[in-house]
């Protein structure tokens, strides 16, 4: 029987994302809803919009609340990246019937900063008042930490759909004590469905001991895929992520 699947992309992206995973659990019978974060519909060219720098967490994950209760059903959310901590937020408020988190950015009280992951985002960090302006990551940056494992033309053609992402939700995530409104805090006594956590080995931005960090959290399930590294969505050999995380899906 096909699940209702609610799948959310991580930075600089769109719903353009899932193309690859949404085809194959589409023809699994599985109901499909990708949707485009709040300031990410727009042509990578074109400017930030008007108050994407300050954009939160909680703006996002209102967002998508909002979108998850007018749906017949509660959903399977599978969130890749950033859209994982927005998984675990979501899960946190009753709204998933199973959650999936895809290489995903850790929650409040798990330490992620790893030198990796201060290299990936080097030149936002350096810039002074990140965290209220919007941003994107050099081409440099984009391939050192996510896109390593892509053939060149398929790098090129990634980083092009980039837009700009929010400071503010990085400074939550990468600095959430420095954060009082604990954006990116989640209580893991209250995410009461099933949790299934994905890792790189090769990851750079969410290294596979963060992830694991992050499954250890809600007592999850954590899978290594050790020759994959951030970008499972496109990376070669996807489709065994996406058959294992499908699998799971639809266990009783």
């Amino acid at each position: 029987m096909g699940r209702t699947l609610f799948l959310i992309h991580g930075m600089w992206g769109g719903a353009h994302l899932w193309t690859n995973y949404r085809s194959f659990f589409e023809e699994r019978g599985h109901t499909c809803h990708a949707p485009t974060l709040r300031h990410h519909d727009v042509p990578p060219q074109a400017p930030p919009p008007e108050g994407l720098g300050v954009t939160s967490l909680l703006d996002y994950a209102a967002d998508l609340e909002a979108q998850i209760r007018a749906l017949p059903e509660r959903p399977v959310v599978v969130g890749h990246s950033m859209g994982g901590i927005l998984a675990q937020i979501l899960a946190s408020r009753g709204l998933c019937e199973k959650a999936v988190l895809l290489t995903p950015a850790a929650p409040r009280g798990v330490l992620a900063l790893r030198l990796s992951v201060i290299r990936s985002f080097w030149s936002a960090m350096t810039t002074w008042g990140f965290w209220r302006k919007p941003f994107k990551i050099t081409y440099a940056e984009a391939v050192y930490s996510m896109m390593e494992l892509l053939p060149e033309d398929e790098r090129r053609k990634a980083y092009a759909q980039f837009v700009h992402e929010s400071g503010r939700a990085a400074f939550e995530i990468g600095f959430w004590l420095l954060d009082g409104r604990r954006a990116a805090e989640v209580d893991e006594k209250m995410v009461t469905c099933p949790v299934l956590v994905v890792a790189g080995g090769r990851d750079r931005i969410t290294p596979a001991a963060v992830v694991k960090n992050v499954a250890k959290k809600y007592g999850a399930p954590c899978k290594v895929f050790p020759e994959h590294a951030h970008w499972v969505l496109q990376e070669k050999g996807w489709e065994d992520v996406a058959r294992f995380v499908a699998e799971w899906i639809e266990a009783p």
